[in-house]
């Protein structure tokens, strides 16, 4: 095997490369949460950009715009958290075929879609977000207070958006 194929096929565990301060069974609390959050980020961040090359309307400009907002958001929130995960031992996998074998959303729309099609759309993704960050703040601070606050600081700016994108229903 040359040296090439062996670098990019040998998996490496990570107790040879990235020491934790946090044990096996916290890892593994931390990485069931945080993984799925990772996933949901991801698609987020997919289908907030899909949304912008697509929407159409009269609010056309201000929708696009805020679509790209809401995309670098997820992008250094998913950041923040694949690189938790590294911190504490923990692989993160933003694949795309993880993501789109673990996105419990249905697709984005493939072509244009009116504004009101595109705020009911992030709304509702958004505040499934939301709902299951909170959900995965039960008990996370008993085995890794640190992955807690990123969690809190997410969920706090999600619920942000969704009051912003939920406004625009009226």
């Amino acid at each position: 095997m040359s040296t090439t194929e062996s670098t990019h096929t040998r998996a490496v565990a990570a107790a040879d490369v990235v020491r934790s301060t946090l044990d096996e069974a916290a890892q593994a609390t931390v990485r069931d949460r945080l993984q799925p959050l990772l996933v949901d980020l991801i698609d987020l961040s997919l289908t907030a950009k899909q949304l912008h090359w697509n929407v159409v309307g009269p609010s056309f400009r201000a929708l696009h715009e805020q679509l790209d907002e809401v995309t670098d958001q997820y992008r250094l929130w998913l950041d923040s958290v694949a690189e938790r995960m590294t911190s504490v031992g923990i692989a993160p996998d933003g694949r795309v075929q993880r993501v789109a074998g673990d996105s419990p959303a249905d697709p984005a729309p493939e072509s244009w879609a009116h504004q009101s099609v595109v705020v009911e759309a992030m709304a509702d993704r958004i505040q499934a977000v939301a709902r299951a960050t909170r959900d995965r703040l039960d008990g996370l601070g008993d085995v890794d207070v640190a992955s807690e606050d990123l969690l809190i600081e997410i969920l706090d700016g999600l619920e942000m958006q969704l009051w912003m994108f939920s406004a625009q229903q009226a």
